[in-house]
């Protein structure tokens, strides 16, 4: 993180020291909230307001008989009523235009969120205010809160360790009223003019501009990349549920979640999450909570009126705290917005209405997983694959007989501490059921089907925290790897009946120095009407001319943890039931050694079964999840770690049958007995 840079020299210096006098062009809306701020500061003695603007004048008695009343700005400037410092509450589309008409009249401005509605326009009222030597304010007012300092003071202190991310998140309630309040609403453009209206650049602006505040993004030169996932539950043009992901040039990557199709309005949220805890801002009441392993700790803070700012900067030259090149960053992202593709619908069946008439709003079924999920993985609502959102074409995709049964996916788009790898997901039975998760809230990290372990000589390829012997439980290190493919050839069979993947991987530590090299084969076959089968074999080699340690948090010490090697994480299922010809449940299954071993529930799409086979003699436990996640693994490293050496490398086999329905003991041994053994 870095610290937010003042305004530029040119802006810092001293206007005038006699009271200032101001105009207001936007009564009505959040207009309203200047005026009995501008109340405020005149009994104060800090101003006089002079003028205001609107088509709509105020109501009688309203303003004092000294403050003049005209139509719109280009009158109240031809009038020439002696203003310093306009205001500027008005529609998004009418910012640029009149913040520039203002600076040409050498006035100072303090203008709404956002204060463009373009790049463009962003570039001219930068240039004109720069030319002119004008101050422009711009309103994010969360960005006066002490709340701001104070945290990038406790994060530089290392109260929360180092940074993993930065999330902002906002669940709010829109209602059809609120889109009918004008004609600019939730409208992308209007009348051929740039509007940008929605969730991330107007309703919940705030909750971006504050998280890339404490991202260290202020300027243009700030952003990286800002990556886009918009949609919306909503008649309109704009997006109502949003992800945004935006990499700063430090380093830090922001994860925005946002929507006004929640059941209930919540308070958004900052956070900045560390390896030893978090750092929560709720920035509309400046409220910040510290967690760690010691607890929660709750602060207040105080702000600084964001008008206030502007008339010491033009008495002091203080800096001003949200000027306008101060808002590159959050233009960048709105300019992003702007440029891509209209947000897609969300489809009926996936959301509800509440309330009727004018006062009815959307509410999108488990909208507030979705967003914790998509924070803690870093992740796109496309990229969680949700089921309303675009779907992600896979890398590859395994067919039997022109139905697809799994997706490849590469990893490419997996955040670095879930140590991104190939993996399939989803994986499906022959009617269509989905018998993969990938990247849920309990285990982020977990990714369909796959091979990971999470010590390969001290790196991390399983994702999260590290189990170590020395610190005798889980923490974050910065031992993450990942797993890429360097070479992969796929054949189809011509009937359309199997088919098989051939990849060379290359497994490499956080330096991206080659640690393992991987041969690994999928192979996939139709067995009967309802059932096909996969199966996975790798072999494990030494990059270099020197054995290599595989390990687990059960060869660390871990008891019962020895899980790393092949991995498949199931979606949650009713009725679950895990077995093998030697006992059934969690505590049987387990750790135990068997030929073959059992799930069966039912998952959304209907019941399945999965009957995963090791090879004969093979001595590897069976890793088995079903309480606190639905699990199933071939431990490599139970307890004690493998050495893969080099010219002999680690190799194991797996073959998985997928069916639909539930099988019974009798259909389970008929099944392998009848097609052999796997190896």
């Amino acid at each position: 993180m870095t610290t937010q840079h003042p305004a530029e020299s040119a802006q810092q210096q001293p206007t005038s020291t006699a009271i200032p006098r101001v105009a207001l062009v936007g009564v009505h809306g959040f207009g309203e909230r200047h005026l009995a701020n501008l109340a405020r500061l005149e009994a104060a003695g800090a101003l006089q307001l002079v003028a205001v603007a609107d088509p709509l004048p105020p109501q009688a008695g309203t303003l004092a008989d000294t403050v003049a009343v005209f139509p719109d700005l280009d009158s109240l400037l031809a009038a020439q009523p002696g203003a310093d410092v306009v205001i500027l509450a008005t529609p998004i589309q009418t910012h640029a235009p009149l913040a520039l008409a203002a600076l040409s009249a050498g006035m100072d401005v303090y203008v709404e969120k956002p204060p463009v509605a373009s790049l463009a326009q962003y570039d001219q009222v930068l240039a004109a205010a720069q030319e002119k030597g004008r101050l422009v304010q711009v309103g994010f007012q969360s960005l006066g809160s002490h709340a701001l300092p104070a945290i990038r003071d406790k994060v530089a202190a290392g109260e929360i360790g180092t940074v993993l991310g930065i999330s902002a998140t906002g669940q709010w309630l829109r209602t059809k009223a609120y889109f009918k309040r004008s004609r600019w609403a939730g409208k992308r453009s209007l009348d051929g003019t740039d509007v940008v209206d929605g969730v991330a650049t107007n309703a919940l602006a705030h909750a971006v501009a504050t998280g890339l505040s404490l991202a260290g993004a202020h300027t243009l030169s700030d952003v990286a990349s800002v990556e886009t996932d918009l949609y919306r539950a909503n008649q309109t043009e704009s997006d109502d549920t949003s992800v945004l992901r935006i990499r700063t040039a430090g380093g830090n990557t922001l994860l925005c979640a946002l929507t006004l199709c929640a059941l209930e309005q919540l308070d958004p949220t900052v956070t900045v999450h560390g390896t030893l805890g978090d750092i929560t801002l709720y920035y509309t009441r400046d409220e910040v909570v510290i967690s760690s392993a010691d607890g929660e700790r709750h602060e207040t803070y105080g702000r600084t009126d964001l008008l206030e700012n502007l008339l010491d900067a033009r008495a002091t030259g203080t800096p001003l705290l949200c000027a306008l090149q101060d808002t590159g960053a959050f233009t960048a992202v709105l300019e992003a917005i702007r440029t891509s593709p209209a947000p897609a619908p969300i489809d009926a069946a996936s959301m509800s209405w509440e309330g009727d008439g004018d006062d009815a709003h959307p509410v999108i079924q488990g909208i507030s997983d979705l967003i914790g999920r998509a924070i803690k993985s870093q992740a796109t609502y496309a990229e969680l694959g949700v089921p309303w959102a675009r779907a992600l074409p896979p890398v590859r995709a395994l067919a039997l007989d022109g139905r697809p049964v799994a997706d490849y996916q590469d990893g490419s788009h997996i955040r670095a501490v879930s140590s991104p790898r190939p993996y399939l997901h989803p994986v499906r039975t022959l009617g269509g059921t989905v018998v993969t998760d990938h990247m849920p809230l309990d285990h982020v990290w977990h990714l369909g089907v796959g091979v990971a372990l999470q010590d390969v000589d001290g790196v991390n390829f399983w994702g999260g925290r590290t189990y170590t012997r020395k610190a005798g439980q889980y923490i974050w290190r910065p031992d993450h790897g990942s797993i890429t493919a360097t070479a992969s050839q796929q054949t189809d069979d011509s009937d359309g009946q199997k088919g098989r993947l051939q990849e060379t991987l290359e497994w490499n530590g956080p330096d991206g120095s080659p640690v393992l090299v991987e041969e690994r084969t999928w192979a996939w076959s139709a067995v009967a009407p309802s059932i096909w089968r996969l199966s996975v074999d790798f072999a494990l080699s030494p990059a270099w001319d020197k054995p290599v340690s595989l390990g687990s948090p059960g060869s660390n010490g871990r008891f019962e943890g020895g899980y790393g090697g092949f991995f498949w994480r199931l979606p949650a299922c009713g009725e679950a039931a895990v077995w093998t010809q030697a006992g059934s449940g969690e505590s049987k299954t387990h750790g135990s050694v068997t030929r073959w071993l059992a799930w069966s529930g039912r998952f959304d799409g209907g019941p399945a079964t999965l009957v995963f086979v090791a090879p004969e003699g093979c001595t590897d436990p069976w890793f088995v999840r079903v309480e606190g996640y639905p699990g199933v693994g071939q431990s490599l490293a139970w307890d004690s770690p493998v050495l893969a050496r080099p010219g002999n490398p680690v190799r194991r086999h797996i073959t998985v049958f997928v069916a639909d329905g539930i099988l019974a003991t009798a259909d389970v041994e008929a099944l392998i007995n009848q097609q052999g053994d796997p190896s």
